[in-house]
């Protein structure tokens, strides 16, 4: 059992969803990259970061199943009929230890940084934002959404500043993410939020001539949600019991069936930046990445 920050002696599990078929790019997950499949380059990054203790691939395909294997991974094989990336690691987490703290990391964030998933552990850990002394984690009552204190939030995830230009913030494959004063997510969505009225209104209502005339907003006001969560074992098999909401449905963002019932999602910083291959051109991008 590792041990992760002060006080705490957590087993942290490192569970990445990888299904084959994806409507976007189909086989992404086998995809070669530098000589090698997708989700073996994401498969390295998690088991690189320091707080993680052992790295599972979840998936719902043998070819998929079998690179990781040959590779000297460990991967399950799991039910082809899951909804979600959550629904699929639920299923491997109801084998897990109680009390595990379960990370999940997207199988198609090929160059996610280690040291972006240590920092997301070591906040779940920690407790609260804003400098909080913590919380500890030794055995008591269970609160109804899994938690070990009323302090402790439900899940974090990580954000990344939007930098590049208005276009990125319309499209509807990047996830924002609005964080309030507490670091708290107040709400996901596929759209621009927030919208910046007051500086729209000083280039005739048009946002985007206030963004491109004014870059600074996108870095002062803009986040964009990247794919990793943790949280502890019992949240994530109660989550994936909560059918999907209307939210959810609309935006087709699991996260929101999480605020919708009235979970707390700490939103930390990132470090550096990844990329969700969802495209060839997201797959060229990456490529350049790693093979130059």
């Amino acid at each position: 059992m590792g041990t992760h920050g002060k006080d705490h002696q957590q087993l942290v599990i490192a569970l990445i969803p990888a299904r084959y078929s994806s409507t976007r790019l189909p086989g992404k997950m086998l995809r070669e990259i530098a000589g090698r499949p997708l989700i073996l380059h994401t498969l390295d990054r998690a088991r690189s970061a320091k707080t993680i203790d052992r790295v599972i691939v979840a998936t719902d395909d043998e070819r998929i199943l079998n690179a990781v294997r040959d590779a000297g991974g460990e991967a399950v094989m799991t039910s082809p009929e899951h909804q979600s990336g959550s629904d699929r690691i639920a299923e491997v987490a109801r084998d897990l230890p109680e009390d595990s703290i379960i990370v999940n990391v997207q199988g198609d964030e090929p160059v996610i940084p280690p040291e972006t998933i240590d920092l997301a552990v070591e906040a779940f850990l920690g407790g609260n934002p804003r400098g909080s002394k913590g919380v500890s984690t030794s055995p008591r009552d269970t609160l109804p959404t899994g938690r070990v204190s009323a302090s402790e939030p439900d899940i974090v995830t990580t954000c990344e500043p939007i930098t590049e230009h208005w276009a990125e913030l319309l499209n509807g494959n990047v996830v924002k993410v609005v964080v309030g004063d507490d670091g708290y997510a107040l709400y996901f969505s596929r759209s621009p939020m927030p919208w910046p009225r007051e500086a729209s209104l000083r280039y005739g209502g048009d946002p985007g001539k206030a963004i491109e005339a004014e870059p600074e907003l996108l870095r002062e006001h803009y986040r964009k949600h990247t794919g990793i969560y943790v949280y502890r074992r019992e949240f994530l098999l109660e989550f994936a019991s909560w059918p999907q909401t209307r939210l959810e449905k609309w935006e087709m963002l699991e996260q929101l069936r999480a605020l919708e019932h009235g979970a707390k999602i700490r939103v930390v910083d990132s470090v550096g930046s990844s990329i969700g291959v969802d495209t060839e051109e997201d797959l060229e991008m990456v490529r350049q990445m790693l093979e130059g």
